[in-house]
């Protein structure tokens, strides 16, 4: 379990690196397949400089050839796509022992996706189409084939979701809910399913709500002229819903006593 554990964690790291050039080219509109280059000198890459995290450490975060500092987000998106690697590999194998592989491979392209629209949406304040998309046909596809859960229930949480920000959209005029995350709504809705989307949606308003009050009394964001990109809390709520949905359903009914 623990080799396992730390392979995946690799992996992780590796596939971080990737998702870092998805990262920064979709929301700009550039091609993902072209070689790896310094945002300030246009140098191209070799891979030395593309070492997960070990490349970034070695050079002390700037570039071999200008000099120019790099990014922290590049460390970031690795370490945190190895934790995740790792935290799905071990609820996975906890959970899914009679659909092991599908539903380990699904796990890990939604968590993958998870995380560029996270860092896209808080680097960019853009949720790509081109991530979201996809991403919601393959959760339909492993629904209808894989899942435990009922495709309508899906489907109503989805809908139900989509509504929902939909009239926060309307009602304040897109400063509330942006279209990005009305799309992503979709795709939270599919994922979780009922009751879980309820306890999603939850998580991803109080992390943002705790977040934006320390982000205002530290001085970073100002009340009602800044805006705060709300698709990263959204994919946390997510990922903490499926991660810990189980737990928090069963303790609130035992709570309210239903």
């Amino acid at each position: 379990m623990l080799i396992s554990f730390i392979a995946f964690f690799l992996i992780g790291l590796i596939l971080g690196s990737f998702l870092n050039v998805l990262i920064d080219r979709v929301p700009r509109g550039e091609s993902i397949f072209g070689r790896s280059y310094c945002e300030t000198c246009r140098s191209v890459l070799g891979w030395r400089d593309l070492i997960p995290v070990l490349s970034f450490a070695s050079l002390f975060a700037k570039c071999r050839y200008c000099g120019a500092p790099l990014s922290y987000f590049y460390p970031v998106v690795e370490i945190v796509t190895g934790a995740t690697f790792a935290g799905i590999y071990y609820f996975v194998w906890t959970n899914f022992q009679m659909t092991l592989i599908p539903s380990l491979l699904f796990y890990l392209v939604l968590s993958s996706s998870f995380v560029v629209i996270f860092f896209s949406d808080l680097r960019y304040g853009l949720i790509p189409d081109k991530i979201v998309f996809p991403t919601l046909a393959f959760v339909i596809v492993y629904i209808s084939l894989f899942a435990k859960t009922d495709f309508v229930l899906s489907l109503l949480s989805a809908v139900g979701l989509f509504i929902f920000f939909f009239i926060i959209f309307l009602a304040t005029r897109g400063k509330g809910i942006g279209l990005g995350d009305l799309k992503f709504s979709l795709l939270m809705g599919f994922s979780l399913g009922f009751p879980h989307t309820l306890v999603g949606i939850y998580l991803a308003f109080l992390t943002g709500g705790i977040s934006a009050i320390i982000l205002v009394l530290w001085g970073k964001k100002r009340l009602r002229k800044d805006t705060i990109p709300f698709g990263p809390f959204l994919v946390l709520g997510t990922l903490l819903s499926i991660f810990f949905g189980d737990m928090i359903v069963k303790a609130s009914t035992r709570f309210f006593g239903i």
